[in-house]
């Protein structure tokens, strides 16, 4: 057994927790980039934590997912006005716009260089510029992780920069954001948190610390994201869900994904498609063609075993087996009416090219079987199917 850990040098967790903000980021300076989303307005409480330390900040707002030349007008705006550090508030694009800028304000070069499948993968060289990551949405746990995920309108594909030097130095987690989210979003991103727990519980990186997270994780989305898509204002449902969307974020850094996050990435680039709804269309049917592949090929393999524990933890009965648990997740998803991916346009025509993109993307190598391209365009075939 072998296995590394990477987390931020500082997790800051509870109701009320963003009031700390102000004084948190004087540590690191007195310039501030502030990253929001597409609603500025979800950081005017920030910005006001901000002026009471007396300290100066400029805000840019990510229209979607980041994009290559989105990010590159950042960094300019953060040099131009001379800014130290970099805190996002908002949901996964935010915060991976914000670690990206951060990162770029201290590395030479330009963007594309250090991107992987259409740069050079080039590592970086000197620490990010420091980074405060505050969630709005819980789902992505990408204020523990050390890659930011990007848009490249020109190759049609999502990319990673993908480094330890850039994991943010205050990941501030405050539930109380969460509350305002519409269910739609609620749903998704939960759901997101959810496979981020399921993927890296049977990946082929899986080790004893990141078990423990998944296996507290699966037990709080399961008793907690129905009442939180039903009682938005519940403290005890929100707070379930950030924790699980945290985990999340710490379980796939340190033991990778799976094929929902393979094709996850390809889809996202080649369609206006949000990210959550992807994972959640996605996760029934992957978790149905791994137990279905692992049976034929490895009757053995220690991932069976995990995926009877998931079906256990989610259903809540002992004797629940693997095949359970992917009833339970098909249930839920009807139960948030959950698209499927014909919704934003995938059709039939358009599986060669997403399983051919899929299979080189990273998130597959962890997945806990290799999977042929006839099983992955089995994953894709009735969610390419019109209605």
């Amino acid at each position: 057994m072998g296995f590394e850990f990477f987390t931020n040098t500082r997790i800051i967790f509870g109701a009320g927790t963003l009031s700390r903000v102000g004084v948190l980021a004087k540590e690191f300076g007195r310039n501030v980039l502030v990253v929001t989303g597409r609603d500025a307005n979800r950081a005017e409480g920030l910005c006001a934590l901000l002026k009471e330390q007396q300290l100066g900040y400029v805000t840019f707002s990510v229209f979607g997912e980041p994009e290559i030349g989105t990010v590159e007008q950042a960094v300019a705006l953060a040099k131009s006005r001379k800014s130290e550090l970099v805190i996002s508030i908002g949901g996964g694009s935010a915060l991976d716009a914000g670690k990206t800028i951060a990162a770029m304000l201290t590395n030479p070069g330009t963007l594309v260089e250090y991107l992987e499948v259409i740069g050079k993968g080039k590592a970086l060289s000197n620490a990010s510029a420091p980074f405060i990551a505050i969630p709005t949405t819980a789902g992505t746990g990408s204020e523990v992780t050390r890659n930011a995920v990007l848009a490249s309108a020109e190759h049609r594909v999502k990319v990673s920069l993908r480094s330890p030097l850039m994991l943010p130095k205050i990941a501030l987690v405050d539930p109380e954001l969460t509350y305002r989210l519409p269910l739609s979003i609620t749903a998704s991103t939960g759901l997101d948190a959810l496979t981020q727990l399921i993927e890296p519980f049977v990946s082929t990186r899986a080790n004893p610390m990141m078990d423990a997270l998944c296996r507290e994780g699966l037990s709080r989305v399961a008793r907690s994201l129905r009442v939180a898509c039903n009682n938005p204002h519940e403290p005890s449902a929100r707070e379930d869900m950030c924790v699980a969307s945290l985990f999340g974020g710490l379980a796939l850094t340190n033991a990778g994904l799976g094929a929902v996050h393979g094709f996850a990435g390809p889809i996202g680039g080649m369609f206006h498609a949000p990210h959550g709804a992807v994972c959640a269309a996605l996760l029934p049917h992957v978790m149905w063609i791994n137990i279905k592949t692992l049976r034929e090929r490895e009757p053995g393999a220690k991932a069976l075993a995990r995926y009877d524990e998931i079906a256990q933890v989610l259903t809540g009965k002992p004797a629940a087996r693997m095949d359970d648990g992917v009833e339970w997740v098909r249930e839920l998803i009807a139960e948030l009416k959950i698209p499927r991916l014909s919704a934003y346009g995938i059709r039939g025509e358009h599986t060669d090219e997403l399983v051919e993109k899929s299979r080189q993307a990273s998130s597959m190598k962890s997945n806990p079987v290799t999977l042929t391209a006839n099983e992955l365009r089995e994953v894709l075939a009735e969610e390419a199917k019109p209605g």
